[in-house]
């Protein structure tokens, strides 16, 4: 890996996903890993992606004021979050790989279907203290699996009716649990060697510039219509990598 190509996609990756994050809010990680996923394949990309997703999430989990609330509301989904990541990383261990970038591919295009189509998981009402923690160990133990933490806990966080910005900062607070807890299951089973981790956070900075440009071109851009075009082209590529998978 280490190329001057490399270094270029592995940079050019995280300015793309870090400007996605700085217009629609999110997408960081999963862009990262999708697209890393498609050049170096899956465990280099779940290692890759892993201390840019950590550092912006715990900033995104961080802001909307209301932490302590959802912190007592979904601590129980948390913890089965980082059960559940446990349990897919020994999976993941001992597993096929070409299977499991499959899987993280056919993630990839539910994630997108479900975006572009607008669906919404039905709020769970009063299921919501048993549902909420087996939501989590699903989510946790396909993060373990496949290194994507966005289905179902994203959409079921999105079902729950918080406002826009408690929304944003549980999903922080999902992603931050959900990365940490990848983080050490990578590292207890020697996947996350040395230099991926040197390459993991020189992203950072390459992550943090794509923001903050992301967040300077928001306010000119329809969130709405570049939802949109995210959604399609994520869409496509994990189409991509599903196809590459099982061909």
């Amino acid at each position: 890996m280490e190329t001057p190509d490399s270094l270029i996609i592995i940079g050019l990756t995280f300015v793309l996903a870090g400007f996605v994050k700085g217009v629609i809010g999110l997408g960081l990680p999963t862009v990262s890993l999708a697209l890393l996923t498609a050049g170096f394949g899956l465990i280099p990309a779940m290692s890759l992606m892993i201390v840019p997703s950590l550092i912006t999430n715990v900033w995104q989990a961080g802001q909307g004021g209301a932490f302590r609330e959802l912190a007592r509301r979904f601590w129980l989904m948390m913890v089965a979050v980082v059960a559940g990541v446990w349990f897919g990383g020994t999976v993941l261990v001992a597993g096929d790989t070409t299977l499991l970038t499959g899987l993280l591919g056919a993630l990839l295009c539910v994630y997108a279907l479900t975006g572009m189509s607008r669906f919404r998981v039905p709020p769970p009402g009063r299921a919501e203290p048993w549902l909420s923690p087996v939501m989590g160990g699903v989510t946790g133990i396909l993060t373990g699996l496949t290194g994507s933490f966005v289905v179902p806990g994203v959409l079921y966080l999105q079902s729950i009716g918080l406002d826009r910005n408690a929304l944003i900062q549980a999903m922080g607070m999902l992603f931050t649990v959900s990365t940490a807890a990848l983080a050490v299951v990578l590292g207890h089973h020697k996947l996350m060697s040395v230099e991926l981790g040197v390459y993991s956070l020189g992203g950072v900075i390459p992550a943090l510039v794509g923001m903050v440009i992301g967040q300077k071109v928001r306010n000119r851009l329809s969130e709405a219509v570049f939802a949109k075009i995210f959604f399609a082209s994520l869409l496509i590529l994990g189409a991509y990598i599903a196809a590459r998978a099982f061909s």
